[in-house]
Formats: C-alpha cells, structure tokens, sequence
C-alpha cells in the first residue's frame, strides 16, 4: 500500500509545486484538499466537510491569503482546522506547515499569530542554526503576519523580522514558501489585488518574476532537499503531544 500525503490547500493559488513533485519522487500517493475555492475568495468564511486527517502518513498545510488570526474572517474552516490537525499531531503524524500552515501550527501548539511590523516579499537569506535542516537560501517569502514560538517548540531560523522555522515533536513549521516556481507565483498574482499589495510594499512585479525564474533551478534543488529532510530528521522523530 503506497504512503499517502494530504496537501491542505486553503485557496485556489495554493499549489504545492516542487513539494508536491518531491513527495511524488518518495513514492506518496498525492492528495489535495481544497477549503475555499476561487468562486468563495471574497466570501472565505466557508463550511466544509472535513475528510479524516488520521488515514494520511503526512500531512502539508499550505499558506493562505488570510491571517492565522482571523477567526472572525474565517473561524468556520479554521477553528475546526486547529482541533483536527493538533489530533494529528497528537497521534504522531508528521506535519509540514508553510507560511500560515505554520503559523497556524505554532498557534495550535500553544504559540499565537499577529501581524508582523512589516512585509517580508521576495527572496531572502535567513539566519539557520541547522543547515543540516533548514538552508540560509535564498529563500521566497510573501507575508505580513508572524508567529510566537510555542513553548516548548525549538527555533531553527529567522530574519529580523520573524522566526522561519520551528520543530515540535513531529512537526515542521515553517514561515518561507519552499514550494514557489513560476507557475505558483503567477498563480499569486493573478489573484484579486495580488500585483497591488506586492507593488504596495515597493516590490516590482516583473523584476520578482524574473529573478524567480532566474532562480528556479536552484530553489527546486533546495525544496526537494528541504522535502528529503523532513522525512529522514523529523518524521522519524520521537512524537511529541500537546494538550
């Protein structure tokens, strides 16, 4: 029976790209979980039939264009969210958060969420303690927001300006996208108003486009490594629960 993995895709844009492909290359059965289509982006304050997280080997939680926080938004599909995957957590799942899927790992593991002091977009290094884990980069970031580490979760990276990365027991939390290509960041800014809200920040669409496909090749290089660790160092690490 092949392994399968459950990409939780929060909207429409949110394809795993290179990660998805690497968990293909381990042999995972590939799975996509879709909570707010394109047809709700406005609305996102959906209801939706959650399938049982328990029957995956792995579980992805993918970003989003809403805050972690913002339960008033979006509280149908994320206060149900946290409870589900703390349970699997919990039983020993091994978890990949990005961007607010690890935003919202820190906040399930007893950390929290809150808008950050400014932007992080486009590609940046960022202080490791492990490189054996989590490389200086570059790497693609595109967020507003920024966790409090949970306590008893062990920081690996940050900037200046947020944490990058954090372990708990089996989970990965991570606050850069190591699944960009072209094609997902296109996807990005084909969403309603995602050109302005970069250029907002003094980003200039064309010149982040062609550095990310400048950069392709050795971003995938690093996702697919980045994908190998997490299964070799800590889904095999000893599970660590939370209550």
């Amino acid at each position: 029976m092949s392994k399968r993995v459950l990409f939780i895709e929060h909207d429409h844009a949110s394809e795993a790209g290179p990660i998805s492909q690497r968990f293909a290359e381990h042999g995972y059965e590939i799975n996509r979980f879709l909570i707010v289509d394109e047809a709700n982006y406005l609305t996102p304050n959906v209801t939706v039939e959650w399938p049982d997280l328990l029957e995956f080997d792995v579980l992805v939680i993918m970003g989003a264009p809403w805050g972690a926080w913002e339960d008033d938004r979006i509280g149908n599909w994320l206060i149900p969210e946290m409870k589900l995957v703390l349970q699997a957590h919990n039983a020993g799942i091994p978890i990949l958060g990005i961007c607010f899927g690890g935003q919202l790992m820190a906040r399930v593991l007893g950390g929290s969420v809150a808008r950050a002091p400014k932007a992080e977009l486009g590609w940046y290094e960022i202080n490791s303690d492990d490189t054996s884990l989590i490389e200086i980069g570059p790497w693609f970031q595109y967020h507003w927001d920024r966790w409090q580490l949970p306590s008893g979760a062990k920081e690996i990276a940050r900037t200046d300006i947020a944490s990058q990365a954090f372990t708990y027991g089996r989970t990965l939390g991570l606050q850069f996208h190591p699944e960009i290509d072209p094609r997902v960041l296109d996807l990005w800014l084909a969403m309603d108003g995602g050109c302005v809200e970069v250029e907002s920040e003094g980003v200039v669409v064309e010149e982040l486009r062609a550095q990310t496909a400048q950069l392709e090749p050795e971003t995938n290089k690093r996702g697919y490594e980045l994908v190998d660790r997490f299964l070799s160092k800590i889904a095999s690490s000893e599970v660590k629960t939370f209550n």
